[in-house]
This record gives structure tokens, C-alpha cells and sequence, in this order.
């Protein structure tokens, strides 16, 4: 049986919740990660930035039907884009994160990551042990399974 362990990125590339979008986005974006385990002073994981806490968002406006397009919780417009994103690099990164994150075990069968990524609909689960990230499991990773040990490309 396949286990977490076998498909998950390891070791956890972790930011501190203390951390700058700005430094959030250039680790992200060197390592080529979608997301990051969001930790504390213990190390202890407490939320997850993903690509999309920087991406705009649809909101619906208060007390109407409309829908207008926020980025970083900022109302959107032609001449503000250049303005918020300049502004969010001094952003925390425990300011935007999200703060319910389903996790797993790296003991736990490979087949309990796709169902939690389908019941969540969710591209990625940190892996931890006594709360700790160790490891990510994404949807990029559960290539492995249809790879068989040894293939070479």
C-alpha cells in the first residue's frame, strides 16, 4: 500500500507567520511552490499561504447584488492594481493565510490524500507529525502513483 510518505515533498519548506508576503512570494516563487505551511515560534503550523491569497477574488458588495473584484482585500481598479501589490509586499503573511488547514499523517494511505483533495477541493495537504509540517502532499505528487518504480522518461 502507498502511504503519504512515499508521494509527499519533503522536507517542508515553511514561512513564519511573522514573514512578509513580500518574502512569501519570492520563496514561493524560487522554489516553485504553490503554497507554503505557515508556522509559528514553536514551528507548530498554523495556516497555509497559497498562490491564490494573492490572486483577485470576486466580493460581493455590502448591501447589493453586485460583485466587484478585491486583490489582498482591496477593492480593484485600472489604477490601483500597481498600488496594492506594492503595498502587500510589507504585509504579514498571518494577516492573509488561511487558517483552517486540513492536514495528514505520512503514515496515512496515499488514496486518503486524493479523497480529502476531492472532499476539500483543495490542490495541496501539508503532512504533519505532532503538528509540525514535514512534508507536502500535492496534486503534482500523485503523478508518482501512475509512474511505475524505475520509469525513466
Amino acid at each position: 500500500m502507498l502511504k503519504v510518505s512515499d508521494l509527499m515533498t519533503s522536507p517542508s519548506v515553511n514561512i513564519h507567520q511573522d514573514a512578509s508576503l513580500g518574502a512569501a512570494a519570492l520563496l514561493m516563487l524560487e522554489k516553485g511552490f504553490g503554497s507554503l505551511p505557515v508556522v509559528d515560534d514553536s514551528g507548530m503550523l498554523i495556516g497555509l499561504v497559497t498562490e491564490s491569497s494573492f490572486a483577485a477574488k470576486s466580493v460581493g458588495m455590502p448591501f447589493s447584488v453586485f460583485r466587484a473584484p478585491q486583490v489582498l482585500g482591496k477593492w480593484l481598479s485600472d489604477d490601483r492594481i500597481d498600488e496594492i501589490y506594492e503595498a502587500a509586499r510589507s504585509i504579514l503573511v498571518r494577516d492573509i493565510m488561511v487558517k483552517t488547514v486540513v492536514t495528514i499523517s505520512e503514515n496515512e494511505p496515499a488514496a486518503r490524500a486524493v479523497e480529502l483533495m476531492l472532499e476539500h477541493d483543495i490542490n495541496r495537504i501539508p503532512v504533519v507529525r505532532d503538528g509540525r509540517p514535514i512534508g507536502i502532499v500535492a496534486r503534482h505528487d500523485l503523478l508518482r502513483m501512475v509512474v511505475e518504480k524505475g520509469a525513466k522518461i
